[in-house]
């Protein structure tokens, strides 16, 4: 085990007909099915879809931060 850490960050947008938390959860499921070592996440852009008057549909814009395999 290393004494130290190394970490990289990917963006990926999320969405959900449901809710901004829906969208997030959505985006990570999705990521995580890739992604190893998921560690941390962060909201850059938060925006939606309108149809009809209403909300159509979430989207999200995050970062998510992973950490290198044996790092």
């Amino acid at each position: 085990m290393s004494d130290h850490h190394v970490y990289k960050k990917v963006e990926i947008v999320g969405s959900s007909k449901t809710s901004i938390e829906d969208a997030i959860e959505n985006a990570l499921s999705e990521c995580g099915k890739s992604v190893r070592n998921m560690e941390w996440f962060e909201v850059l852009e938060t925006r939606g879809h309108i149809a009809d008057g209403k909300v159509g549909h979430y989207q999200v814009v995050m970062k998510v931060g992973f950490r290198i395999v044996d790092s």
